[in-house]
């Protein structure tokens, strides 16, 4: 049975589900109807030091709230799975695997709930939750983050990752230009 440190060295693609692993899993109603998430930071930067660092990086979420979609899109997340029903999870994850002919070996996928469960359990995927999971997950899972979703649960998992593959700091100590974006 190989470590998790040598299934972390072996990782090319994160996908992860949003509500509850990207954001804390709170939703705020607003009177227009609107339904907004807060996203961490320090995730969204580990998220483009993913993408930059060359590993696909793609989000599955029954959730199709136009925001949260941007804000993946700002991310440079290409691979964008939003608005299925819960149900159809698996189908999806399935699909992408077949289409982008992905090793499931070579795969993390980060959940947190019930609707999670189908994709968590198989056993050649790499499964990672939140600390705050649900129980069921957490039984499941190869790699509990000891951070709660929407706290910092994404960075975590893609830190350890890159450092087993001594990516993490790399770009330390190139000379790739800083690029200030103008967000207006």
């Amino acid at each position: 049975m190989r470590t998790l440190q040598e299934r972390f060295g072996k990782i090319t693609t994160f996908i992860f589900d949003v509500d509850g692993v990207m954001t804390d899993g709170s939703v705020n109603a607003l009177e227009s109807g609107e339904q907004f998430r807060t996203f961490n930071i320090r995730d969204g930067y580990a998220i483009e030091r993913a993408v930059h660092s060359g590993y696909r990086v793609a989000v599955l979420s029954a959730g199709n709230q136009v925001g949260v979609r941007k804000r993946l899109e700002f991310l440079k997340i290409k691979d964008i799975f939003m608005g299925g029903p819960t149900e159809q999870k698996l189908h999806a994850y399935l699909g992408y695997l077949n289409r982008e002919q992905i090793n499931e070996a070579e795969v993390l996928y980060m959940g947190d709930d019930i609707p999670d469960f189908q994709i968590l359990s198989r056993p050649d995927l790499l499964s990672a939750c939140p600390a705050d999971a649900a129980d069921e997950i957490r039984a499941v899972c190869d790699y509990v983050s000891p951070v709660a979703g929407g706290r910092g649960a994404v960075r975590d998992l893609i830190e350890q990752v890159m450092k087993a593959q001594n990516k993490w700091l790399s770009w330390l100590t190139t000379d790739e230009p800083f690029e200030i974006k103008n967000e207006r």
